[in-house]
């Protein structure tokens, strides 16, 4: 009988892999957020020497890992490629020509070594920023201004886009009618947690169906603060901590965090600390960005 009744050889070819999901390989880049798996540890990248990566957690505490361990990245187990860019501490230093706050271009191999900025977007190298159009995107406050700025700030430069502060969305109509918009004078709005039912949401549809309304886009995203539209793995969490209705949104969060939270300049360097894991719109949820894009076409739109 010359038939093989139980066919090819079972040990041949790559039998150890079958049925093994395969662990892609990332660039190792400076605060890129790890967990090791082992030890639940995680943590900003702050360097990399004699082979082993540190990781600085939210409480500035620092522990070293083999670089050749694997490694979760946003709840993905992933192994680490050779940086493309120097991760130790010296590489924080802003270049001296960048706008403070903004994020900087970044080259991509994929686009042909063409500059993007933070947002995404193909940089404009080169370009002067327009003088401001009569339009403007209004958010509600300054932690809003300053991610907006970090992320979309070159964008909005080109364009000629002004972003300006409500100092509280109560005072929307107020603003409005003071700026008086019109098909010329469009204006965008950013609002936190615009969730039925919410105070934001009333007040977004009284100026959606008040004269202003055809001039003017209230969007917004459903979290609480701008706080949250962080990824909360840039700050080495998992999720965002929930905050008692009882206790102060952000000096609850500080005190989860085991961060400092008795003045308003404590909350500052808190704020400061968490737009620091900003690097691009990966960093950001996506309720946030696509509201900002869209209120950026609004007040671009050409005059037909």
């Amino acid at each position: 009988m010359d038939e093989d009744r139980y066919g090819s050889d079972v040990l041949s070819g790559d039998w150890r892999s079958k049925g093994l999901k395969k662990v892609r390989q990332v660039p190792l880049e400076r605060d890129m957020v790890l967990e090791d798996p082992d030890s639940g540890w995680a943590g900003a990248v702050v360097g990399l020497e004699a082979g082993n990566v540190a990781l600085e957690d939210w409480k500035g505490r620092t522990r070293s890992f083999p670089f050749t361990g694997q490694f979760l990245l946003e709840g993905e187990l992933v192994t680490l490629g050779r940086p493309q860019a120097p991760v130790g501490r010296s590489a924080a230093a802003a270049p001296p020509d960048r706008r403070p706050g903004a994020a900087p271009a970044v080259k991509h191999a994929s686009d042909g070594g063409r500059l993007r900025t933070a947002s995404g977007s193909f940089a404009v190298e080169q370009q002067r920023a327009r003088v401001a159009l009569p339009s403007r995107i209004m958010v509600e406050g300054k932690h809003d201004a300053e991610l907006v700025e970090k992320v979309w700030g070159a964008d909005l430069r080109v364009e000629g886009v002004v972003v300006e502060e409500l100092s509280g969305v109560d005072n929307l109509a107020d603003v409005l009618d003071d700026f008086r918009p019109s098909r010329e004078r469009r204006v965008g709005v950013l609002v936190d947690h615009l969730v039925t039912g919410s105070k934001e949401s009333r007040f977004a549809d009284a100026v959606m169906r008040g004269k202003w309304g055809a001039h003017v886009l209230v969007v917004g995203h459903p979290f609480v603060d701008v706080w949250q539209s962080v990824k909360p793995a840039r700050v080495g969490l998992r999720e965002w901590p929930t905050i008692p209705r009882s206790i102060e949104w952000k000096a609850g969060i500080c005190q989860a965090l085991g961060w400092p939270h008795g003045e308003q300049a404590d909350i500052a360097r808190a704020w400061q600390r968490i737009l620091g894991q900003v690097r691009t719109f990966a960093d950001l949820e996506p309720q946030l960005l696509g509201r900002v894009e869209e209120l950026i076409d609004f007040v671009t739109e050409p005059q037909g």
